[in-house]
């Protein structure tokens, strides 16, 4: 007992000791206050409009792999694409190679260039916008040394290319940093669920996807794994001339790129 009420004795000197140096006279460094989720939305339409426009053209080369394992089997494909975007006639994709399963390169690897290809035609029907999500702040963290606000978002709307989860956006740009979600609606009858995960990152001033990976459970049993590398791209910019750099290419997967 005495041990017990010595120990007390020298924890209040201790505490004693260091108030003032904690006392309301003395000033306290404030974190940086979150804004208001609408005001994060504002920013990001913000960031995506500037970006729209300084963004003339690129060129990148896609590398697509998919593995499906199960019912005591293991198939793979692979598949490099071509990328070509201009801020006039948009987006055209072109395969170059594949190898492994048909039924993969076929069923996966070529829906997942033919479903981006369809959903670049009307881009505003799956922004990242009131119209087509709601928002909810869920947090804030550091995401490879830059701080981020975390977004949960969740479709208005079932659609194969809007999808459920949070997404982390960029504090300082207000660019989309990462995404970690479902789809909002199932595309295809023999898919129980998807995960996608998807990295962006800042090149020459412009962000851009840099990986993005997705697994999809089979009803039937089993699981396919999608993974898209980016790669290096050569893009050109208003008022600076056309440069390769490390990165890969502007545009985010399609939740559809996850599944057959």
């Amino acid at each position: 007992m005495v041990r017990f009420q010595s120990a007390v004795f020298v924890h209040a000197i201790i505490l004693v000791i260091l108030r003032p140096a904690i006392s309301p006279e003395t000033p306290v460094p404030q974190t940086h206050a979150t804004p208001p989720v609408d005001q994060i939305i504002e920013r990001m339409q913000q960031h995506e409009a500037n970006q729209s426009r300084e963004l003339k053209h690129y060129e990148a080369t896609r590398h697509y792999q998919v593995q499906y394992k199960g019912l005591g089997t293991s198939i793979a494909a692979k598949m490099d694409v071509n990328i070509d975007f201009d801020n006039v006639s948009g987006k055209h994709l072109r395969i170059v190679w594949q190898s492994g399963s048909r039924l993969l390169c076929d069923k996966v690897l070529k829906r997942a260039v033919s479903s981006e290809e369809e959903a670049s035609k009307d881009r505003a029907s799956t922004a990242l916008t009131p119209a087509n999500y709601r928002f909810q702040l869920a947090g804030s963290e550091q995401l490879d040394g830059r701080p981020t606000y975390i977004l949960q978002v969740d479709p208005l709307k079932p659609s194969k290319f809007l999808y459920r989860g949070k997404v982390w956006v960029d504090a300082a740009d207000y660019a989309v940093a990462k995404i970690a979600v479902q789809p909002a609606k199932n595309p295809s009858f023999w898919i129980s669920s998807t995960q996608i995960e998807s990295t962006n990152s800042k090149t020459d001033g412009i962000w851009l996807p840099q990986k993005n990976r997705s697994v999809s459970k089979i009803r039937i049993g089993g699981a396919a794994v999608l993974t898209i590398d980016y790669g290096t791209y050569r893009l050109a910019v208003i008022g600076q001339p056309q440069t390769a750099a490390n990165g890969v290419d502007r545009m985010r997967s399609k939740v559809t790129e996850a599944v057959f």
